[in-house]
């Protein structure tokens, strides 16, 4: 595709008209994005009742030092009973790992889910969501020219952080925009 430009490592903000519920003031870091397909995760989505500790049980694995009761986030609505962990690319599973963006990474196996566990030898930051966001050849670029999208970069610091109520308006204002003035309809000047 000619003038391809991947938007792998940054931010998806959902404009307040979006039609689908499930992806109301939604904030999504682009995993991976290419002529075919798109795929990220929600940032902003805790899960109620489920933390990592609950998961890391029932998976007889050893709990984490730090961050015991870390919130596992709704990653999308695609395999939404299928684990992924976005972390920070200071580890990396050969073969298993996808690096992206500025210095992260996402991994859907055991072992990201052990070094989780480690705070020498693990990810600096890490979060376990389930589900993702999937796009088919060419829909993600039909949303954008919708203006059902904004795209931002990519903080990892707020990506990371536990404050997901203010991670939409949060993402606006990094764009310059300010929530309460944003129309939920789109135009074209």
């Amino acid at each position: 595709m000619d003038g391809f430009s991947s938007l792998a490592g940054r931010l998806l903000i959902a404009m307040p008209g979006i039609d689908d519920d499930r992806f109301r003031q939604a904030v999504i870091l682009v995993c991976a994005h290419g002529p075919d397909h798109a795929m990220g995760v929600r940032i902003d989505q805790p899960l109620v009742g489920i933390d990592l500790s609950t998961v890391l049980e029932k998976l007889d694995l050893p709990p984490p030092t730090e961050g015991y009761e870390a919130p596992v986030l709704a990653g999308g609505p695609v395999e939404r009973e299928r684990g992924f962990v976005l972390h920070t690319d200071d580890w990396i599973s050969d073969g298993t790992s996808l690096a992206f963006g500025d210095g992260l990474a996402l991994t859907g196996t055991r072992d990201v889910l052990i070094a989780m566990s480690d705070p020498v030898t693990g990810p600096r930051h890490s979060r376990l969501m389930l589900g993702y966001a999937g796009w088919d050849e060419g829909q993600l670029e039909a949303e954008l020219t919708e203006n059902i999208w904004l795209t931002a970069e990519a903080d990892t610091e707020m990506v990371f952080d536990d404050d997901h109520e203010t991670k939409w308006t949060r993402a606006l204002a990094g764009i310059g925009v300010d929530a309460a003035r944003l129309s939920g309809t789109g135009g074209r000047a």
